[in-house]
């Protein structure tokens, strides 16, 4: 089965990568395009076999199964482009959260879903989060969620918390490599430990930390309570971090859907406007 990515940008590029890396598509079944061309000529270099379509319809009208692979301010042009193209057989999956289905819904016929990867995809890890549309039949979910499957762990998740599980499945691996840089940096600074032995120490501590929670049969809570003993230095700063750090979460998740609805709400207007003018 041939399937399609139109957009070949950082997510689009892991999402191609991890599943020729998984084995379960190899390049030949795979055709992108990119509004940039030199972007998808280097993947297709160094994937031989890929191919590349001239424009989002062609790729379209080759691939039973296709990938939005775009940014929120993109959907416009790119939907303007295919939306003739697009046959009701097909599925259409956005990765893009602002985008909900129901305007994806009303501007394509096709069968449409929502499925938000992670960089953690690189290395086969993570979850994938998946809102199937309401015209994907049961066979379709299985055929998505088996694909996933072969790069991820993928969670069904209601449209709603779309913001709130991307923040946990997606942006925290950035979040928390900057608190680990810092933590490293931090330490540079206040004691003269070389840089390079702080980030290593900070980067073994990680892998093995993931380790503990997916096979030491640790989770979370139980991980500090074995590393915390009462009295102990870890106790004071775990004490520490509850107070002072707590509350940049809190202001974080507000962040992130303060800027979702703001995007939300910019992509309604972009597509009802046109939908509209087109029914």
């Amino acid at each position: 089965m041939n399937v399609g990515f139109i957009g070949t940008g950082n997510m689009g590029r892991t999402l191609v990568e991890a599943f020729i890396r998984s084995g379960k598509l190899k390049p030949s079944d795979i055709i992108i395009n990119n509004r940039t061309r030199s972007k998808a000529d280097r993947l297709a270099e160094t994937h031989p076999g890929l191919r590349i379509a001239d424009n989002s319809r062609e790729l379209v009208r080759e691939t039973p199964l296709f990938f939005l692979c775009i940014k929120p301010g993109e959907f416009r042009p790119v939907l303007d482009e295919i939306r003739e193209t697009v046959r009701s057989e097909q599925i259409a999956v956005s990765i893009t959260s602002p985008v909900m289905i129901r305007d994806l819904e009303e501007w394509l016929p096709a069968k449409v879903a929502k499925i938000i990867p992670s960089i953690n995809h690189a290395v086969l890890a993570g979850n994938s989060l998946f809102v199937p549309g309401n015209r994907l039949t049961a066979d379709d979910q299985q055929m998505l969620w088996n694909l996933f499957s072969a790069i991820s762990q993928p969670l069904r998740i209601e449209e709603e918390h779309t913001r709130i599980a991307s923040d946990l499945a997606s942006c925290s691996p950035a979040f928390f490599a900057q608190l680990l840089e810092s933590l490293a940096n931090t330490a540079v600074k206040e004691t003269g430990i070389p840089q390079s032995s702080a980030l290593s120490l900070v980067n073994q501590m990680t892998q093995g930390l993931a380790r503990l929670l997916a096979e030491g049969g640790f989770t979370l809570q139980s991980l500090q309570e074995r590393v915390a003993v009462p009295g102990g230095i870890t106790r004071e700063g775990l004490d520490l971090l509850n107070k002072e750090v707590s509350p940049v979460f809190h202001e974080l998740i507000q962040l992130t859907h303060a800027k979702y609805d703001h995007d939300v709400k910019k992509v309604k207007h972009s597509l009802g406007h046109t939908a509209k003018k087109n029914m």
